[in-house]
């Protein structure tokens, strides 16, 4: 019998950011917040009003807000920035590189509405070159988690690293799937099925998505390996070369562009130690459109049935192996 995935119930993933970030205003006092005049969406109002006093808004100046991050961390705060995606990096990413990667500064860039589930915003606001552009700067950590319970573990986490992480979320409500008592381990991958005949890489609101393609996979007897990478960069390459060893056959899936994503970094892993026939899910060379959430993932190719069928192709491709 097919294995069934199921869910608790759906929240968004940056509802799981503010209660994390809630959480750790308790706990450590130099975390201190500051937001781009989007304190709501962010989810950050709960720290703003339990902490007015470590909690900043600087308003529509996300430049000067991760320049203000940067001098804090000089003092041993560890400051959280909170904006949309697109206004964390393309808008900053001269400050970021600059004031915050190059000196290795404690910041933690923490981005909502994140990719195409930003839905009727439109392209100018979703933002789908933000992992490349962050993961190609040196010493920059890169977390995409998957539901409320992750992000909340992963804001948990990252405050206790040392040095620049960016923190990606969103805004839709999607399934709560993963254990609300997790231990988050930065650059460690979770098996989130095991598998023999092909394997499924998948981020962010896409792991949800690649357990229900494993699903239906499994209903056509074809042995699924799903394996959660919240964590971009690092990358366990561990565990991806141990589940290609395996199933000789591979499916990333991501909301993101092909060029620059996660399909990128394990190609180019594979490519050096273990040549693998592989398919991306991800959006091809394209900006985005307004629409809702569920139409544009369609379109664009990032649904549960793309999942499968990029599986069925890479299968087809992997014979004679």
């Amino acid at each position: 019998m097919a294995t069934k995935f199921t869910f608790t119930e759906k929240k968004d993933t940056r509802s799981g950011f503010g209660a994390g970030l809630l959480e750790l205003g308790r706990n450590n006092k130099n975390v201190v917040a500051l937001c781009a005049d989007l304190t709501g969406s962010l989810k950050m109002d709960a720290f703003e009003k339990e902490f007015p006093d470590r909690f900043f808004q600087i308003g529509i100046a996300e430049a000067n807000m991760m320049g203000i991050a940067a001098g804090m961390t000089i003092g041993g705060k560890i400051p959280f920035t909170g904006t949309f995606a697109n206004f964390s990096t393309g808008r900053v990413y001269d400050q970021i590189r600059q004031s915050i990667a190059y000196s290795g500064k404690n910041v933690k860039i923490c981005a909502s509405h994140a990719g195409l589930t930003l839905g009727e915003d439109g392209a100018t606001h979703q933002i789908l070159e933000d992992i490349g552009l962050m993961k190609m700067l040196p010493g920059m950590v890169v977390i995409n988690p998957c539901d409320y319970n992750q992000t909340k573990a992963a804001t948990i986490a990252i405050a206790a690293y040392e040095g620049p992480v960016y923190l990606r979320f969103g805004r839709p409500s999607v399934p709560i799937f993963t254990p609300s008592d997790q231990n988050f381990e930065i650059g460690k991958a979770i098996l989130m099925n095991e598998g023999k005949d092909v394997t499924i890489f998948a981020t962010g609101h896409l792991v949800w998505k690649a357990l229900k393609a494993c699903e239906q996979l499994e209903e056509m007897g074809i042995s699924t390996e799903i394996i959660n990478i919240h964590t971009i960069k690092p990358l366990d390459n561990d565990a991806v070369l141990k589940s290609a060893m395996k199933t000789n056959c591979i499916v990333t899936a991501e909301e993101h562009q092909a060029n620059g994503g996660l399909g990128d970094s394990i190609a180019q892993l594979l490519a050096k130690e273990y040549p693998t026939p592989m398919e991306m899910v991800a959006v091809n060379d394209s900006f985005g459109e307004s629409g809702t959430p569920d139409e544009l993932m369609t379109k664009y190719g990032l649904d549960t049935s793309d999942i499968v069928k990029a599986a069925q192709k890479v299968m087809a491709r992997k014979k004679g192996i």
